[in-house]
């Protein structure tokens, strides 16, 4: 088991670094797959699995993978023991041409993947966390860091840096997923668990733009309309992390927010991804929608025309869990769709390649933890 996950990252440190040089725009279909993020059924994969046909045959760009099958109501879906994830992570590594992005939501809490009752330490929630100090906040993001490195995992869809707003909010403050009601302390404990993940090579990702600690409802559910609730005090953990380049990712969540758009949640709005996020706040990484398959999403448009906004909006990976619902075939059909969003000239080739490059950069980081990575966490070697 050692040598087939020293041999896997081996193989993967090579494909970062070769795909991080470039050597020429590969073709369409191959940048548009970079641009999603999937799950699957599965905690072995047997040759003719779809998900490896999809990292195989459309250069998919990322995995996510979930300890339960909410479809099902399973326990064990793609998370069953440490033994089992290393082989699964390194398994999927090997049928890529270009470096997965391997993902878990790994807070903290109850928001965690990687549960003790499969063989995963115990980790606390970000309001334990808060109450502490930004140096032992960092010490639980380089332990989660340390964690999912050695699983072969490499993105963490953590640190949440929505502010408390309403601590009876359905899907942060009753979960004990925001650090404080404090934004000052977010920021800071977000910034400090954010370089804990770096300082182990594990990248994380903000979440969830513009702000969800306000909210009444979950988006998981339905429309998460914040218009009357939230204050742009919530922005304030992006105001400070952003220039700081401790989160090379950002995840936007499906949030109505009227004042800076009348018709479309943030996933889906220019004015927010592209006039909020990149031009008023700096931001030049990598941004990655929330679960598409969200009731927030697919109660309100079809498939075809959420892809496509996102897109426009300004998304850069399309993240589908294929948990609240399941379509094996997702990716081809999520490649297909942008290709005729690009030959109809809705999509440009120039606004794919600038994902593409967004992506690119990224996973560049993946290949080479000492030197930018590091930088970023705060060398404390």
């Amino acid at each position: 088991m050692i040598r087939i996950v020293l041999c896997a990252v081996v193989v993967f440190v090579l494909q970062v670094s070769a795909f991080a040089a470039g050597g020429g725009r590969p073709e369409l279909r191959a940048m548009l797959g970079q641009m999603l993020l999937v799950g699957f059924r599965g905690a072995e994969l047997s040759d003719d699995a779809s998900i490896l046909r999809d990292i195989r045959e459309h250069d998919l760009g990322g995995v996510i993978l979930f300890d339960r099958d909410v479809q099902l109501r399973t326990v064990g879906r793609n998370i069953q023991s440490p033994a089992q994830v290393r082989a699964l992570s390194a398994r999927l590594q090997a049928a890529a041409r270009t470096p997965l992005f391997i993902a878990v939501d790994q807070e903290g809490g109850r928001a965690r993947r990687l549960r003790e009752d499969a063989g995963f330490p115990f980790s606390p929630s970000a309001r334990a966390m808060g109450q502490s100090s930004p140096d032992a906040t960092w010490q639980e993001g380089e332990r989660t860091g340390r964690l999912l490195a050695g699983l072969g995992i490499n993105l963490d869809f953590a640190p949440v840096a929505d502010v408390d707003v309403n601590p009876a909010s359905p899907a942060i403050g009753a979960l004990e997923r925001s650090f404080s009601a404090d934004p000052e302390t977010v920021a800071a404990h977000a910034g400090a668990f954010s370089r804990g993940l770096l300082s182990r090579g594990v990248l994380p990702c903000l979440k969830h733009f513009p702000g969800h600690g306000s909210a009444m409802a979950d988006s998981h559910l339905g429309l998460t309309d914040i218009s009357r609730t939230w204050s742009p005090a919530e922005l304030i953990p992006y105001e400070r992390l952003i220039p700081l380049g401790v989160s090379p990712l950002i995840m936007c969540g499906h949030l109505f927010l009227e004042r800076f758009d009348a018709d479309h949640p943030a996933t889906l709005s220019p004015a927010v991804l592209t006039g909020l996020l990149r031009e008023r706040l700096g931001f030049t990484g990598v941004i990655v929608s929330d679960d598409m398959q969200m009731r927030a999403i697919t109660a309100h448009y079809g498939l075809e025309e959420a892809v496509l906004r996102a897109v426009e909006a300004g998304v850069d990976i399309l993240v589908f869990g294929n948990n609240l619902d399941y379509d094996p075939d997702i990716v081809p059909k999520a490649v297909d769709i942008l290709v005729r969003g690009v030959d109809s000239g809705r999509l440009s080739r120039q606004r794919i390649e600038a994902s593409f490059d967004r992506i690119r950069k990224a996973k560049a980081l993946l290949a080479a933890p000492s030197g930018a990575m590091r930088e970023a966490a705060g060398d404390r070697s």
